[in-house]
């Protein structure tokens, strides 16, 4: 069941280019060129190599820059960023590496530290290497040794604020604080909602960010018109199921589960053979490649199949990613099918690629919009991409039953986010007087809206907003909130407000206010079902149409940004499975803080007024138990109060 389904014009703007064959996006870094600290944000296919190229050259030339070090993930790639003519069609210079300054061929990354600083001390000006390189490489360098240089950062999100877990971080940091170092870096997949933050807010607030959004990279194609994000939801082993969503007639790559998930049977192995046995008879396997020619079992075609999860022999394994990257890359009948195990996500590029089918839950967000960026690259032919999830149900006789809901909840409000951040963008503004009806594209008016009166609250909109949302989704709270439990009013107001708070401490509480309504309002209008009736609009909010000419902010503030996740579910799986989901969520209810207590007293005021009774807890309708479960806890709190208060005073008279 797709629960995504957006269009797009391929109107040709992001692969257009201009005088000196720069994209639409590669022109916007190149504008900020200056900026000795720049965030490159921008979809897969985007062109963040050769936009890097273009700064880059012109940091040698024009910048007083003398060397430019561009390191990558992992090896394969590295051949993103090799020698390319960039003259020939109109820019200044061409960008050359030499084949001892790629340092992404075979080898170890310990034993290259020696040619990098050979490098760094020698006459040439480029280099490519992997992050491995340059992180032992900088054990034997000080930070000074980098002044003169431009870092540029590949794939960005593999650094982190955790100096724990991740030395690349630390040494971003120690080069920025004791080098002049220029750095460029680069990110198709950039949410800090994930478990662990990519910068500090005060490392972050030294970059210059250029974003370029998914909506306007995709509108922009030629070829692709359509994309689809999708679950299937399935009881029992994934293998018993994949074959129900395994399209043979589409270029696809699986990513099976990580061997540690309850998904994994637990033999990689033996899953492989299973999607084989799914897609027919095995006939042969090329031993220069290790390609695997299957007979469909169906139509009898014979379909070319590559094998990423068996490693048991490396050359075979390296042979299979060589054919993939140099003869895969460029002919459309040259593979069918990809089977991988933690590989072919980023940076992989199989451009005719039409579905990814995802077994299990992935927990980050960067690796959802890796995945789905493998399948969202322009392709001749390629009209619709497919991003499909294959999920284990929950199952009431198994002991998974809490981890399966919540592993079911979170996919879908991670699509819920991606349907978001694939969607056209919207401005929004006060609506000042009634009759202010000006149309302008993209643009929606508001009454009682908060425009950002700051640059702080501007930056966050124009340049965070998905970022937050994502830290917003990933909140254990509002997860459950997004299922139902918690009505709307207490999301909007309380939860979504103290979430701000913790993430930009330094905002004061009119600032966390208007980011407050950027996120609401965002959400709930790319969420909404808009029609057009003569010409008029009308955007469904709660299960009523509303006139886009009447929103209010009020109005919006009625509707759970979110709750549509559950609403999704519910139409996925049987009326079993779902009282499964409704009892679990029910047994995990919020507990209430002081704040989301006090903030449903003028609610439950009313309630009682119009009911003209206290709600009880006993009742079957959500928003009544919620309210008498607030009363309780209000009681509490206060009887337990008056006890302390008693304490004190006869301590206080003994």
């Amino acid at each position: 069941m797709n629960i995504v389904d957006v269009t797009y014009a391929r109107t040709k703007a992001s692969v257009n280019t201009d005088a000196l064959g720069m994209r639409e996006m590669q022109q916007r870094v190149f504008a900020k060129r200056d900026a000795q600290h720049l965030l490159v944000k921008a979809p897969p296919a985007s062109g963040k190599s050769r936009a890097l190229m273009f700064v880059a050259l012109d940091k040698l030339y024009n910048q007083g820059r003398q060397k430019v070090i561009v390191a990558v993930p992992e090896r394969s790639i590295g051949g993103s960023f090799s020698s390319t003519k960039l003259t020939s069609h109109g820019f200044f210079a061409d960008w050359e590496i030499k084949d001892d300054h790629n340092l992404c061929d075979a080898g170890s990354s310990q034993g290259k530290v020696g040619a990098f600083i050979d490098f760094l001390q020698g006459p040439n000006a480029t280099l490519v290497c992997t992050h491995a390189t340059l992180r032992f490489a900088f054990e034997k360098l000080a930070p000074e040794a980098f002044n003169g240089t431009v870092l540029a950062i590949d794939e960005f999100h593999h650094v982190s604020a955790d100096t724990e877990a991740n030395r690349l971080g630390a040494l971003l940091r120690e080069v920025m604080n004791g080098s002049d170092v220029h750095i460029v870096a680069m990110t198709g997949s950039y949410f800090r909602g994930d478990s662990v933050p990519v910068l500090s807010a005060e490392d972050e607030a030294r970059f210059t960010p250029v974003t370029f959004n998914y909506y306007d990279q995709l509108n922009g194609y030629e070829h692709l018109h359509s994309l689809g994000i999708g679950h299937h939801f399935y009881q029992g082993r994934y293998t018993d199921a994949i074959g129900e969503v395994l399209h043979l007639d589409k270029k696809t790559i699986v990513h099976i589960p990580n061997v540690n998930s309850g998904e994994s049977t637990k033999d990689k192995i033996e899953e492989v053979g299973f999607i084989i046995d799914a897609i027919g008879q095995v006939e042969a396997t090329d031993p220069d490649t290790g390609i695997i020619s299957i007979r469909h079992k169906d139509t009898g075609e014979i379909l070319r199949v590559a094998d990423l999860v068996d490693d048991t022999d490396q050359k075979k394994r390296a042979d299979t990613l060589h054919y993939l990257s140099h003869v895969a890359s460029k002919e459309r009948d040259a593979v069918d099918i990809i089977i991988a195990l933690g590989m072919a996500k980023e940076g992989f590029d199989w451009p005719f690629a039409e579905h990814a089918l995802t077994v299990g839950y992935r927990a980050s967000l960067t690796e959802v919009i890796q995945i789905i960026g493998r399948v969202t690259r322009d392709s001749p032919g390629k009209e619709h991409a497919q991003f499909t999830n294959l999920i284990a149900e929950p199952d009431a006789t198994q002991g998974q039953v809490k981890v399966s809901v919540n592993n079911m909840l979170k996919a879908i409000t991670a699509s819920l986010l991606m349907e978001q951040v694939l969607a056209q963008n919207f401005t929004f503004k006060t609506k000042k007087f009634d009759g202010d009806d000006s149309k302008i594209p993209g643009q929606l008016k508001i009454k009682g809206f908060k425009e950002p009166s700051t640059e702080r609250v501007r930056q966050i909109v124009e340049t965070d907003l998905n970022d937050l949302k994502a830290t917003i989704l990933q909140d254990d709270t509002f997860a459950r909130a997004a299922a139902g439990s918690i009505d709307a009013e207490t999301a909007n107001q309380v939860l979504i407000p103290k979430i701000i708070r913790e993430k930009y401490p330094d905002l004061s509480d009119s600032q966390v206010e208007e980011v407050r309504q950027q996120v609401v309002v965002d959400s709930v209008v790319k969420n909404g079902e808009v029609r057009e009736v003569g010409d008029k609009r009308f955007i469904k909010m709660a299960e009523k149409f509303v006139n886009i000419d009447e929103l209010t902010i009020n109005l919006i503030d009625s509707v759970n940004p979110f709750q549509r996740a559950f609403e999704v579910m519910s139409k996925s799986v049987t009326p079993s499975v779902l009282r499964i989901i409704q009892d679990q969520i029910t047994a995990t209810r919020v507990e209430f803080t002081e704040e989301e207590a006090l903030a449903l007293v003028p609610r439950i005021k009313n309630w009682i007024k119009v009911n003209g009774r206290r709600p009880d807890s006993r009742a079957e309708e959500p928003t009544e138990k919620r309210y008498a479960d607030a009363l309780l806890w209000l009681q509490r709190a206060k009887q337990k109060l008056e006890a302390q208060k008693r304490a004190t005073e006869i301590a206080t008279d003994e």
